[in-house]
């Protein structure tokens, strides 16, 4: 087991007709589908994306 921070993302939103850096920073998360999830380091960099994408996921 890992002592490591996780966050969970869920695609809650179709990238289409957004800007290629959002479409971008979609995949950079490892999500592909909608409603495709993805669990993720706690980082300071991964809660940028996160930010930088809030309009198009959930964090659970």
């Amino acid at each position: 087991m890992s002592d490591k921070k996780t966050v969970t993302v869920k695609l809650v939103r179709s990238p289409i007709g957004t800007r290629a850096s959002h479409r971008a920073t979609v995949a950079g998360l490892g999500l592909r589908k909608l409603n495709s999830t993805s669990v993720l380091e706690d980082t300071p960099a991964v809660r940028g994306m996160i930010n930088k994408i809030a309009y198009l996921v959930q964090v659970l």
